[in-house]
């Protein structure tokens, strides 16, 4: 009954948000998925440039609730391929599931400052330690936030195991601070950069550097056996996927009306906050962190080598 309820929820939540591309019938059709975030630019650009078509395929990009959502369509076939932050597929990967890595999205660098605790401005607390005994919002208990702030506190003099987390979706933290809900809440862009902008908050603290100052955010991923079912399509879309990245990269105001388009947000907005940097290839060395940490804060029993979870057929 679970598993019916799981493929049900994903085609719902997949099918019923995502607008199918208009793509050529001759061409292989690759299904993909993901949450509106900037880490989709490099896909939203090969799709724009021709990209995918050079490389012989069709991308209908469905856009999706949360990286939760993907994984439930992903894993009940309702696309083919998802992007998801990538604590929750170790965590999958930890208990069995069948996912396989297949290409990067975001790199986390130090430098972008793209996550961040905030609180009020008029609030008192100002560092971890004064996060004690408060309660803290993050997007999905035992994603890559809640990692963070925990290595964050944890770091910075603060008691982690006297805070209390509490599930909030990123737009609704602003208003869970005005209304007292929450002491503080952990954000990423574009939101974080919206909230910043409204002159009402302040940044805590940068909790996933904590973590590492490089390392892999996001990924791309499916399900082993579409990878060894698919190994050329796949192949080609890492290939069309690395070009855009490369270029995005360099050119973030060339992209600007592609993720408004997509997220909804205001291009100016976009124009000033810090864009993500796209991974071109996977790395062990930039996964390997997050596994350990994801140990250490009892997320997963036990460490394994991040080449483990990494598609043969990229």
């Amino acid at each position: 009954m679970l598993r019916i309820a799981a493929i049900a929820l994903g085609l719902s939540l997949v099918l019923s948000t995502g607008a199918p591309a208009q793509t050529p019938s001759a061409l292989p059709v690759i299904r993909v998925a993901s949450a509106p975030s900037d880490d989709m630019t490099p896909v939203l650009y090969a799709d724009r440039a021709g990209l995918f078509r050079a490389a012989g395929i069709a991308v209908d990009v469905q856009r999706t609730s949360s990286g939760s959502a993907v994984a439930v369509a992903v894993a009940a076939n309702a696309v083919d391929i998802g992007k998801s932050s990538i604590v929750p597929l170790i965590s999958a990967h930890a208990r069995g599931f069948p996912f396989t890595l297949v290409a990067p999205s975001a790199v986390y660098t130090s430098a972008s400052h793209s996550a961040a605790v905030i609180a009020l401005k008029t609030s008192t607390i100002r560092s971890a330690r004064d996060l004690n005994g408060k309660t803290v919002s993050v997007a999905g208990l035992q994603d890559l936030n809640w990692l963070g702030v925990q290595a964050w506190i944890d770091k910075n003099g603060g008691d982690v195991k006297s805070v209390h987390f509490l599930e909030v979706p990123v737009t609704s933290v602003a208003a869970a601070l005005d209304a007292g809900r929450i002491d503080a809440g952990a954000l990423q862009t574009p939101v974080l950069a919206q909230d910043i902008e409204t002159g009402k908050y302040r940044i805590l603290g940068y909790m996933t550097d904590s973590i590492g100052h490089r390392f892999l955010q996001s990924a791309w991923f499916t399900t082993q056996a579409y990878a060894a079912k698919n190994p050329d399509l796949i192949a080609r879309f890492v290939h069309a996927l690395r070009q855009a990245a490369e270029y995005t990269n360099q050119h973030p105001d060339e992209t600007v009306d592609l993720l408004a388009s997509f997220t909804g947000m205001e291009a100016a907005t976009i124009r000033r906050m810090p864009r993500v940097v796209a991974g071109t290839s996977i790395d062990t060395r930039e996964i390997q962190p997050l596994i350990d940490a994801a140990v250490k804060y009892k997320l997963i029993e036990k460490p394994f080598p991040a080449q483990d979870f990494i598609s043969q057929f990229r």
